[in-house]
């Protein structure tokens, strides 16, 4: 399993907006800047994170994109399923699609277990935690480290 490349977009711009050093409104040009993705392929991530009540839009001289208090609490599960909706490790760990070689595959328990496991940090990593943790580890240039990170190809953050 592999993470689309909007989605790794979304996390950047995400943990990039969450710092303090992020000022209230970023214009989509700086943004592309300050995580390494090309704008018009950002134009569209922003768009999904903005429908996903993760952060807000406005257009005009001033305009630009600020994180909302829901996006800052959001978890890197929620920023994920936002841009590639709902996450699932195999097609038989999807709800609703009842898996009929689950009581004979002897893979099936490693699936659900790896399902849950994922899921788990998923959900435990929040874009508060992840902009601190940018903070403390370069002292206080935590845009400057999502920078640095994000123009590093074989990095997803």
């Amino acid at each position: 399993m592999q993470l689309t490349r909007a989605a790794d977009y979304a996390v950047r711009v995400m943990i990039h907006l969450a710092t303090p050093s992020a000022q209230s409104r970023v214009s989509l040009s700086a943004l592309a800047e300050a995580t390494g993705a090309p704008v018009s392929f950002l134009s569209k991530v922003m768009q999904a994170l903005t429908h996903a009540g993760l952060m807000s839009s406005q257009r005009g001289q001033s305009g630009g994109f600020h994180i909302t208090a829901r996006g800052r609490g959001a978890t890197m599960r929620e920023v994920i399923e936002a841009i590639d909706g709902p996450i699932y490790l195999n097609v038989c760990q999807m709800p609703g699609r009842p898996c009929r070689r689950k009581s004979a595959c002897p893979a099936h328990g490693v699936w659900a277990e790896a399902q849950r496991a994922m899921l788990e940090v998923l959900t435990s990593a929040t874009v508060a935690g992840l902009a601190a943790q940018s903070m403390a580890a370069s002292g206080s240039g935590g845009a400057r480290l999502v920078h640095a990170v994000a123009k590093a190809p074989e990095c997803c953050c």
